[in-house]
């Protein structure tokens, strides 16, 4: 069988391309006559990465506008509106009504916005029972560095108590009563008694990248605190740890080997602090549009309320090296907290990857 119609049409294609370098508007045909000098090849890829450059820069400029429209929104929205007393003294006359009117106005547009848009400075599931939370870390400053969002959230909450399970007293530079005293410090400006710190000083969990944690010995010691302490959520790291700590990540195994298993207690749920990439993680505050599209759970701080946990973070004072006081101002994790709950599914999925 012969194609006679495809041999027309790739003709036709043919004598349409070789007519459009022919004609002398032509990009191609422009570039035909110009002489292809060295100089000329250098203008050329000149203003062509000139006028790339300069859409990059607005679209920064654009991204960088929107999240901090977004990062003042936020907050509006999070605050309850205000309503007016109308037997106040001095509460009659065109004026008064008129006020009442535009603070009624402000109101339905708070509360449309709020049920139009998910902008919440926490955003976690509402039907979660979470008036005992244990937060599992492996290291001293663990608690201000990536979960301090979480921590301040928590806490701000009406009968939430907040404990707090280190698996390691930081002895890797044999400094174990120093970190372990400014762990006590820093989790009391967080707002964490004293009595709910849980630290363990055990021989086979070192702060060390070097040594593997054996999860069996770690899910062991997470699930005596969640059975004595009757804890009703669980937040750690996931399996990439954040920063990729060796520690970390054995952290996230042993507790999903918990669930895995189905030992944890039917009413207690797990849930991970998300990891991102580098560019994301020293976004700041300008990675909020990222988080809101990307994520499902979060925590999200003013510029006040991450002060605290900055002091919080400065009370580790024999970890305050210079990389960290960039961590601390530029590090999304000092604002912002996502978070995702892992179910029974999740788990062994990821136990599949980790095996391949």
């Amino acid at each position: 069988m012969r194609f006679n119609w495809l041999s027309e049409y790739l003709a036709e294609i043919r004598s349409n391309i070789d007519s459009s370098i022919n004609h002398e508007s032509s990009p191609w045909r422009q570039l035909q006559l110009q002489q292809l000098t060295p100089q000329a090849i250098y203008c050329r890829i000149k203003s062509t990465s000139a006028e790339a450059l300069e859409h990059i820069v607005i679209a920064c400029v654009v991204y960088l506008l929107v999240c901090l429209g977004l990062y003042k929104l936020t907050f509006w929205l999070s605050t309850p509106a205000t309503t007016t007393n109308n037997n106040r003294p001095g509460a009659g006359g065109h004026g008064a009504n008129g006020e009442r009117e535009r603070e009624r106005e402000g109101g339905s547009l708070k509360q449309m916005l709020q049920s139009g848009l998910r902008l919440r400075s926490v955003h976690m599931p509402k039907s979660a029972q979470m008036d005992r939370v244990l937060l599992v870390t492996a290291h001293p400053d663990d608690e201000c560095m990536f979960f301090g969002p979480l921590i301040y959230s928590l806490t701000q909450r009406d009968n939430c108590q907040v404990y707090i399970l280190c698996l390691s007293n930081g002895n890797h530079e044999q400094q174990a009563k120093l970190r372990r005293e400014e762990l006590w410090r820093a989790c009391i400006k967080l707002g964490i008694p004293e009595s709910n710190i849980v630290l363990m000083n055990a021989t086979n969990l070192p702060d060390d990248p070097n040594v593997e944690w054996r999860p069996d010995a770690v899910a062991s010691l997470i699930l005596h605190t969640v059975e004595s302490l009757d804890i009703q959520a669980i937040f750690t790291f996931d399996r990439d740890g954040v920063s990729s700590h060796p520690n970390h990540c054995a952290v996230y195994y042993a507790a999903a080997s918990l669930c895995l298993a189905n030992l944890l207690p039917k009413d207690c749920k797990f849930y991970t602090l998300d990891s991102i990439n580098l560019v994301r993680k020293y976004l700041s505050i300008f990675d909020l549009l990222c988080t809101c599209f990307m994520s499902t759970h979060w925590c999200i701080l003013s510029w006040k309320e991450a002060a605290v946990v900055r002091s919080a973070m400065l009370e580790h004072h024999s970890q305050m090296k210079w990389f960290r006081w960039l961590y601390i101002y530029t590090s999304r994790y000092m604002f912002i907290n996502s978070l995702r709950q892992i179910n029974l599914s999740d788990v062994e999925l990821e136990m599949q990857i980790h095996d391949n």
